[in-house]
């Protein structure tokens, strides 16, 4: 498997010439390997290159899910916070298993939720994944009755979005994130 130069292209919102050039260094440096088929010259990662979790990292930061999620959630008023949750965040943080076949997102607050429906669609346009979002008010986080909160709780979490009002709440999340606060 791999990606097509034009896919690469899209999802990078870069031109073709970009993408070429960026992709010929990259496999003059080892990090990526290109094969043909017919016409279509097929990119994918050397997960044997000594860099590949540091660019990895880096590809996710700039253009993965985070990023694209950040920049689709980023108008929604009425959002406390936006998470990732689930196999992808999981993944993210390194828990072993098969890679996710789609990004889930916990909205925090009183979003609009036809505005989060069109927030996810465009990112999954972007992301080239499913995107499953799902809203659930400040009070049912915090009160953490609900045992889908507790699941969530209990699992790796991506802080993508988080409201600079209640900097105690950011805090909060940010230790959840790091997994000082999931129960063991």
């Amino acid at each position: 498997m791999g990606y097509s130069l034009s896919d690469l292209a899209a999802w990078s919102r870069t031109s073709m010439p970009t993408v070429k050039r960026e992709v010929d260094r990259a496999e003059q440096a080892g990090i990526v390997t290109t094969r043909r088929v017919g016409p279509v010259r097929l990119v994918r990662a050397d997960t044997s290159h000594p860099l590949h979790d540091a660019v990895r990292r880096i590809v996710l930061a700039t253009y993965g899910p985070p990023a694209v999620v950040a920049e689709e959630f980023a108008a929604l008023e009425g959002a406390d916070a936006v998470l990732l949750i689930g196999s992808w965040a999981a993944r993210f943080h390194g828990e072993p298993g098969r890679p996710p076949n789609d990004v889930d997102v916990l909205v925090i607050g009183d979003a609009d939720r036809d505005c989060v429906d069109e927030a996810a669609q465009r990112a999954e346009r972007r992301i080239g994944l499913p995107v499953q979002a799902i809203v659930r008010t400040r009070e049912q986080w915090e009160s953490g009755r609900e045992s889908f909160i507790a699941q969530v709780r209990s699992r790796p979490i991506v802080v993508v979005l988080v409201s600079d009002e209640d900097p105690s709440f950011a805090a909060d999340l940010r230790r959840l994130e790091s997994g000082t606060e999931r129960p063991r």
